[in-house]
């Protein structure tokens, strides 16, 4: 900090200064006062004046000084509220307060920035491994020539639900750019999922049961069938030995909710309340090896953001019941 840039700086309290000067000078004449006594209030109040601001200088001249020079020095300039000390004026504290603010409230960022790309890390680490056993599978098929194509489909069905889940994983904590709540046509995108899964039913000889399910509901088309696909995908993988079923039914009372019922292995439970939980698979998790323990979590992180309520039930080696609710035009109008 330069004399003349602090002086520039502070030219209205100079201003100020110079003429309170000259009023106390123009009322110690007016009382007549002797000429000696003038000069000395004039001189006192010159040096204390230049005192008060060379005192200022210096103390704010020392702290800048210091400040940008460790801060030249610095290759990560974040730290620089590690290495300086807290100034003893007034400015300098509220400059000090608000780095040390910024920094924390930067490392914060950073910490919740690295925890999630340690997540995604994990994730796609084990997105690999699973997504290996569908394409080892279908290749050993190939090799020996077998004929099932059902079989066959049903891997690369495998393959695709993996790659959308990794795709939706990548994209759900900035879902609300992707999304647009308006009426949907849910009968339709029950089939469309259907559609999506139907050589892996053929093939694992699950039965469709769909109940009254032509309504509309007000979500996003995209990302309710991928909701809907990650159920089904579920079911599909526990499904039972014998007379496997899917069962879709929609049950309206004041809102919509739709039932996805399987009588597949079910859910001990002691597992049941942690399904939502990141990379959780209990001990289905034992019996099945593709299980990621992904599926639902996204599913849950996705019906939070579209407004949706989703309620798991189950009795394990009986049934497995998926419950979504969806809300009307007034929940959207008041969340908006």
């Amino acid at each position: 900090m330069k004399l003349k840039d602090y002086l520039l700086d502070r030219i209205t309290y100079l201003v100020l200064l110079i003429l309170m000067i000259l009023m106390v000078l123009f009322f110690l004449l007016v009382f007549k006062v002797s000429n000696a006594l003038i000069w000395s209030v004039i001189l006192v109040m010159v040096l204390f004046g230049v005192l008060l601001i060379g005192y200022d200088y210096y103390q704010k001249h020392s702290f800048y000084k210091s400040f940008l020079n460790k801060l030249e020095q610095l290759d990560k300039k974040c730290l620089i509220t590690e290495l300086i000390s807290p100034p003893n004026f007034l400015e300098g504290k509220i400059l000090y307060d608000a780095l040390y603010e910024i920094d924390k409230s930067m490392y914060e960022e950073i910490e919740i920035y690295e925890n999630n790309l340690k997540d995604f890390k994990e994730y796609i680490e084990l997105w690999i491994h699973e997504v290996k056993l569908p394409i080892s599978s279908a290749k050993l098929m190939i090799h020996n020539h077998e004929q099932n194509e059902r079989k066959l489909k049903d891997q690369v069905n495998r393959i695709e639900n993996y790659v959308e889940q990794v795709l939706y994983y990548a994209r759900k904590d900035n879902s609300e750019k992707d999304y647009l709540i308006k009426s949907c046509d849910l009968g339709m995108i029950i089939r469309n999922v259907i559609k999506r899964n139907q050589d892996s039913l053929l093939y694992q000889k699950i039965n469709i049961e769909i109940e009254q399910i032509n309504y509309t509901v007000l979500s996003d088309t995209k990302w309710l069938e991928f909701i809907i696909n990650q159920i089904v995908s579920n079911s599909i993988k526990y499904h039972c030995q014998n007379n496997c079923k899917i069962i879709f039914k929609v049950i309206k009372t004041n809102n919509i909710a739709l039932e996805i019922i399987d009588n597949g292995i079910g859910i001990k439970k002691s597992d049941l309340s942690k399904v939502f939980n990141k990379s959780f698979t209990g001990e289905n998790g034992r019996l099945v090896s593709s299980s990621t323990g992904m599926g639902l979590y996204i599913v849950k992180r996705l019906c939070d953001k579209l407004g949706h309520k989703i309620i798991v039930e189950s009795q394990y080696n009986k049934y497995t019941k998926v419950t979504l609710y969806f809300n009307d035009d007034q929940y959207y109008n008041v969340v908006r």
